[in-house]
């Protein structure tokens, strides 16, 4: 994967890989001694079925950054690797 800027993902749409729409990206976890991304904070979109996800505080979803795929126009990411 090429190197992105993290302000250039800042409310950056997320897809999966089958194409349906998960929501927009709020924020990124980072741990700071490895410099590793950790996961995905992201407001789901309305249409998206959170059922079997990782969320927080009951509104936002987690999302592993290992099941990131691609970053275009949009975040793209495995569905399944974003599970639990």
């Amino acid at each position: 994967m090429s190197r992105t800027f993290a302000r250039s993902l800042s409310r950056k749409k997320i897809m999966s890989n089958d194409g349906k729409l998960i929501g927009t990206l709020k924020n990124i976890r980072v741990d700071f001694d490895s410099g590793q991304v950790l996961d995905m904070i992201i407001h789901p979109d309305q249409t998206f079925v959170t059922d079997g996800f990782r969320m927080e505080d009951d509104k936002l979803l987690i999302v592993p950054f290992e099941a990131v795929k691609d970053v275009k126009d949009y975040i793209v990411v495995d569905r399944f690797l974003a599970r639990k």
